[in-house]
């Protein structure tokens, strides 16, 4: 899981630096950057690689491509760092359309710890002056549509194969990048061609290290480090990019990944509840 995080680390660098391309364009990068591992890996394993379950594939598909391109643009408005942060929200979306889609119950203290993650949202907004309400507008869509990835994920289940899921994601989001860029294409230096397909690269290793860490440990022990990322974003962001955060806009990153580890800890204790009874 710390492989996973130091991969999308890399990936979420290289977006902020290559802010010069419109989002359409890095979202076709970083696509395609993905397809070639994807389909080599299911070919070279004889995965089929249309699945079964197209309709929910398409539509995570669609869904993600959607996520992925309102991050890739509102990080154009938002320091890194606050544009990871906030896109973690995308689980508190989860749990609310979950009451709704797949008629599960929120509990009391769920709603504490929902809470505790929009006043992050409003604490970053309101008392930082570098995050632009554009730039917030376009990151909270993303979360939300990274929402509806989670719920259609668990409709999904063990029906099909993690990798087809993911090759669904980058051929939708390649298509979606590819349409747009006919539109505002920049032609790129061979640097730059580098460098916008490692998107794809380290997207690619930090979703795969991330596959295998989840099959290796239970979820409740491993998902909390991924929420490292964002100090290591924020490094970066530092360290690299030139940007600075104030004390608001750490402690509202801080109420948001707090209240998501305390959101999965309830969870979890509910559960070992359910199995001991």
């Amino acid at each position: 899981m710390v492989l996973s995080t130091l991969a999308f680390t890399g990936m979420n660098g290289l977006l902020k630096y290559l802010t010069e391309y419109n989002g359409y364009q890095l979202v076709f990068f970083r696509s395609v950057g993905s397809l070639f591992f994807t389909f080599g890996f299911l070919l070279q394993r004889g995965i089929p690689i249309l699945g079964t379950h197209r309709k929910l594939l398409v539509l995570r598909g669609l869904m993600g491509a959607a996520s992925m391109l309102l991050f890739f643009i509102a990080v154009h408005y938002l320091p890194i760092g606050s544009a990871v942060a906030l896109r973690y929200i995308a689980p508190i979306f989860a749990t609310l359309f979950a009451t709704v889609i797949l008629r599960e119950r929120i509990h009391p203290l769920q709603w504490l710890f929902i809470l505790m993650a929009f006043m992050g949202v409003l604490v970053i907004k309101g008392l930082d002056d570098s995050i632009p309400l554009i730039g917030l507008l376009l990151i909270l869509l993303s979360a939300i549509f990274g929402g509806l990835v989670f719920i259609i994920i668990r409709k999904l289940g063990t029906k099909e194969h993690p990798v087809v899921i993911v090759n669904y994601f980058m051929c939708i989001a390649a298509l979606v990048g590819g349409v747009g860029c006919l539109f505002s294409w920049k032609t790129p230096s061979t640097t730059d061609t580098v460098l916008l397909l490692s998107l794809g690269i380290f997207g690619y290793f930090g979703q795969l290290f991330m596959t295998k860490a989840l099959q290796m440990v239970e979820t409740n022990l491993i998902a909390p480090i991924k929420y490292i990322e964002v100090i290591f974003v924020v490094i970066v962001g530092v360290t690299f990019l030139d940007e600075r955060y104030s004390l608001w806009s750490l402690a509202g990153m801080l109420l948001i990944i707090l209240s998501i580890l305390l959101n999965i800890w309830y969870k979890n204790l509910l559960l070992r509840r359910e199995r001991h009874n």
